[in-house]
């Protein structure tokens, strides 16, 4: 069964770190690009960081730029993002998507337009940023 489970969200007080896992089951993610996404209530849904699969070239939104870091680790096929001086606007449901084809660190891909060409999606986790 093809999935990708998003791990390590939860509260975290403003300027706080957290890392997010991205881990892949029933596929490897070695020629996926992975993308980090986030949704808000009452916003619209929209990419964080995105990795290629080969050479590993990144994308940031300028929200995460300086503070949140992708990183992948194919031996354990997982992805990460660690996200660091978090603000309460960074509270979300973040979710990572594959994409199997094509690098994903544009601003197409690595947006809430481009997610839906996306090959497989995760389940999201929540991201809570408050005192």
């Amino acid at each position: 069964q093809v999935q990708l489970v998003e791990s390590g969200g939860g509260l975290v007080q403003p300027g706080g770190s957290l890392t997010l896992s991205c881990a892949a089951s029933g596929f490897t993610l070695d020629d996926y690009g992975i993308g980090w996404f986030r949704q808000a209530p009452g916003k619209q849904r929209e990419g964080v960081a995105c990795i290629n699969s080969s050479e590993g070239g990144t994308y940031y939104a300028g929200s995460a730029m300086g503070r949140f870091t992708i990183s992948r680790d194919n031996a354990k096929n997982t992805v990460y993002l660690q996200m660091n001086s978090l603000k309460p606007e960074d509270t979300a449901v973040y979710y990572c998507a594959a994409k199997k084809r094509g690098p994903v660190n544009t601003a197409f891909y690595c947006s809430g337009y481009g997610v839906a060409r996306y090959d497989y999606r995760g389940q999201g986790i929540q991201v809570t940023v408050s005192s």
